[in-house]
């Protein structure tokens, strides 16, 4: 009895997730405010702006992009894996891959957005390099190539860990 009692206790403090799920979704609407905040300063200052100022202007707005992606991800992700399933019906805008991902898949794809968000930062050093120190330059190359690293190694990880393709793994 006491032991029943425990693991539905156990099992129902998954919903202490739910508001931190909530909350990534409000964070959300403070990134899209950051998003519509950049896009209007990239069209004020659009015709009087530099072929390279432009450019770094889109990687910015490439970059608040695949962060929102990123915590869409998670908030997805997370809520499915460790909360709850997300019933939306057979609504026809629900993501092919809602439902799909698990807590591996879901490194993967963490990893692999943080990758391509630290690859547009870098690339948008590269195209001021000028107010950057070559120290500074250094490490954010390092961290990148980490981050990378840490990606590729995961993936290995999981294969490893799973098996060849085909043979019921995980």
């Amino acid at each position: 009895m006491a032991e029943r009692l425990l693991e539905r206790g156990l099992f129902a403090s998954r919903w202490l997730m739910a508001p931190m799920y909530v909350g990534l979704a409000g964070a959300l609407v403070i990134l899209m405010g950051k998003f519509l905040q950049a896009v209007v300063e990239f069209a004020l200052h659009a015709t009087t702006a530099t072929e390279s100022q432009t450019v770094l202007a889109i990687l910015s707005l490439i970059d608040l992009t695949l962060a929102g992606n990123l915590m869409l991800i998670v908030i997805f992700s997370g809520y499915e894996n460790f909360v709850s399933k997300i019933d939306v019906g057979d609504h026809e805008d629900q993501p092919d891959w809602k439902g799909k991902v698990d807590f591996a898949g879901l490194k993967i794809k963490l990893i692999a957005s943080i990758v391509a968000i630290s690859g547009i930062h870098l690339l948008k050093i590269f195209m001021d390099i000028a107010k950057y120190s070559d120290r500074d330059v250094m490490w954010m190359v390092i961290i990148h190539v980490v981050f990378v690293g840490s990606g590729v190694l995961l993936a290995l990880m999981d294969r490893i860990h799973g098996g060849p393709p085909g043979d019921g793994g995980h």
